[in-house]
């Protein structure tokens, strides 16, 4: 073997084992991840139509968020899939949410939507409050079918 084509042979040689052990670069960008991504169980407590003379009392039924991010909103803004077993406000919808002012917590949330009323009509929803790495605590008040409203606190814990 002639000196040149040993010298091409050990260059080879050296740039291949120069690789090994290294962990291969990404072909494309990773999903973004928040301390809200997955999902959340809790309670939901309501008072419907609060402001009419006798309103009846606030009743209490499970609620499930679960949170994904919205790419490249520096995580603060996510899409929350929300699934209430209240008696009087049995739904599924999604929401947009926010946080701010920072992606991490502890911080303000905020979401909005609508959703599909067992009453047979459309109703809104906001929510504002404080999330904890583990545990949110919001206000959740609304209306339905533009005939009644609700107000009422929102209490969720990951897991």
């Amino acid at each position: 073997m002639t000196r040149p084509a040993k010298h091409a042979i050990a260059i080879l040689l050296a740039s291949a084992l120069a690789s090994c052990g290294r962990e291969a670069t990404p072909t494309g960008p990773s999903g973004q991840t928040s301390f809200l991504t997955g999902t959340w169980r809790g309670t939901v407590t309501i008072q419907v139509n609060p402001g009419d003379p006798n309103p009846p009392p606030p009743t209490s039924g499970e609620m499930t968020w679960t949170f994904e991010v919205v790419p490249q909103t520096n995580m603060q803004s996510l899409r929350a899939t929300i699934r209430s077993t209240h008696p009087w406000l049995t739904m599924e919808t999604t929401g947009s949410t926010a946080l701010s002012p920072s992606n991490s917590p502890p911080t303000q949330i905020s979401t909005h939507g609508e959703f599909s009323s067992p009453r047979g009509c459309r109703g809104t929803f906001g929510s504002v409050g404080t999330t904890e790495a583990t545990r949110i605590e919001a206000d959740f008040t609304g209306t339905d079918c533009q005939l009644a409203t609700f107000t009422g606190r929102v209490v969720l814990t990951k897991g």
